[in-house]
C-alpha cells in the first residue's frame, strides 16, 4: 500500500447573501407568486362560460356524493349511481321551478301596481325625498341645462333571446355532463392524480386534501340545506299568519336565496319590503314580513348553524366577505353560490400544506378528521 496521503478538494464557501440580496430574491418568489394569481384570476374570468357550469356541477357532485356512495354500498354501478343522481337533482329543481312560476309570473305583473303602492306609503317621508330631488336638481345644472337623457330599453327583442338561448342551454348541457362525469368518475380521477405524486409522503398529503374536501363540502352544503329548507318553511308560516299572499313563494325564494350569505338576505329583505308596502296599509304594518324574516334569518344564523354544524364551523366574516365579493365579481349570482364551497376547497389544501392554519374549524377536524 501506499503511504502517500490523498488530498481533499479544498471546500468552496460562499459568501453570507447581503440583506439586500436576500431581499430581491424574496421580492421575486413574491412576484411570481402575485403574477400567477393574476393569471389565475385572468383564465377564471375569461373562462367564465366554461368554468362556471363545470365549477357548479363539481360542487353539486360534492354534495350529491354521499347519494352516490349510498347507491354504489348496494351494489349499483358508478355509471348508473351517477345516472340517478342527475336524475334526482333534475326533478328536484323542475319541481321547484313549476312551484313558484306561477306565483311568481303573478307578482311580476303587479310590479308597477307594488311600485305606486310604495310611492304611497314613503310620502311621509317627503322631507327627505325633497333633499334627494334638490340633490337631483343640482345634478342637472352640473350636466347641462337640458339634464342627461337616459334611453331604456323595454325588454330583449326576440332575436337577442334567439341568440342567447343556444348559449344558455349548452351551459345547462355543460353542467349536467360535468356532474355526471364527476360523479361516475371521481374514484378513478383520484387514482390518477395519486398515481402523479412522485412520492409517498405528497402522495398522502394528496390523499388527504380529496378526503376533507369531500367531507367538508358535502357536509357542509347538505346541512346548509336543511337549515334553509326549514328557515324556508318558518318563513312561509309565518308570513301565511301575517297574511302576506302567496307565502310558499317567498318561502322558497328564502331557502334559495339563504344559500349566499349577507346579499341573500338583503335581496329578501328588499322584496318583502316591497311587498309589504303593497299589501298593507300602514308604514308599521308594512314592516312586519321584514321583521319576521331577520328575526328567524337571527335565530337561524346565531343559533341553529352553529348548533347543527359546529360553532367553531363559523368562518371568519371578513373572510367569507372577501370570498363572496371576489365569486360575484367574477362570476355573479353563480359565483355567489360557490364562494363558500370553494373557501371549504382552500382551506382544505392549506390545511394539509401548511399544518396548523386555522380558519375556526376545528369542529369538523374533531368530527370527520381523525
Amino acid at each position: 500500500m501506499s503511504n502517500r496521503t490523498v488530498k481533499k478538494a479544498p471546500i468552496l464557501r460562499l459568501p453570507p447573501k447581503s440583506n439586500f440580496e436576500l431581499l430581491l430574491v424574496r421580492g421575486s418568489q413574491v412576484s411570481a407568486i402575485f403574477i400567477g394569481f393574476l393569471a389565475a384570476i385572468f383564465a377564471l374570468h375569461a373562462g367564465e362560460f366554461i368554468l362556471a357550469p363545470i365549477g357548479l356541477g363539481i360542487v353539486i357532485g360534492l354534495m350529491l356524493g354521499p347519494l352516490a356512495v349510498r347507491l354504489e354500498r348496494k351494489r349499483v354501478p358508478p355509471a348508473l349511481s351517477a345516472i340517478i343522481v342527475v336524475l334526482v337533482f333534475v326533478v328536484c329543481v323542475g319541481a321547484f321551478a313549476l312551484a313558484v312560476a306561477s306565483p311568481l309570473r303573478f307578482w311580476l305583473q303587479r310590479l308597477p301596481h307594488i311600485w305606486a303602492q310604495i310611492s304611497i306609503q314613503l310620502a311621509d317621508l317627503k322631507g327627505s325625498l325633497d333633499s334627494l330631488r334638490e340633490m337631483r336638481d343640482q345634478l342637472r345644472k352640473l350636466a347641462g341645462e337640458d339634464g342627461v337623457a337616459v334611453s331604456v330599453n323595454d325588454g330583449m327583442s326576440v332575436e337577442t333571446v334567439a341568440a342567447l338561448a343556444p348559449a344558455y342551454i349548452a351551459q345547462v348541457l355543460l353542467f349536467l355532463a360535468s356532474l355526471y362525469f364527476f360523479v361516475a368518475t371521481r374514484y378513478q380521477t383520484r387514482t390518477a392524480i395519486l398515481r402523479l405524486c412522485f412520492n409517498r409522503r405528497l402522495r398522502w398529503r394528496v390523499a388527504h386534501i380529496f378526503r376533507d374536501v369531500e367531507q367538508l363540502v358535502s357536509q357542509y352544503l347538505v346541512s346548509i340545506t336543511v337549515i334553509n329548507i326549514l328557515e324556508g318553511v318558518a318563513v312561509g308560516i309565518g308570513l301565511a299568519l301575517l297574511g302576506v299572499p302567496s307565502a310558499p313563494l317567498w318561502a322558497a325564494l328564502a331557502i334559495v336565496t339563504n344559500f349566499v350569505p349577507f346579499v341573500g338576505p338583503l335581496i329578501m329583505v328588499a322584496m318583502l319590503f316591497a311587498v309589504g308596502m303593497a299589501e298593507f296599509d300602514s308604514l308599521g304594518a308594512g314592516l312586519l314580513p321584514v321583521v319576521l324574516y331577520l328575526a328567524l334569518n337571527t335565530i337561524e344564523g346565531q343559533f341553529v348553524t352553529p348548533l347543527v354544524i359546529g360553532r367553531t364551523m363559523t368562518l371568519n366574516p371578513f373572510i367569507v366577505l372577501l370570498a363572496l365579493a371576489f365569486w360575484i365579481w367574477l362570476w355573479g349570482a353563480l359565483g355567489g353560490f360557490i364562494a363558500i364551497p370553494a373557501l371549504l376547497v382552500v382551506y382544505a389544501v392549506i390545511r394539509n400544506v401548511v399544518p396548523g392554519v386555522n380558519w375556526g374549524v376545528d369542529e369538523l377536524d374533531r368530527k370527520y378528521v381523525r
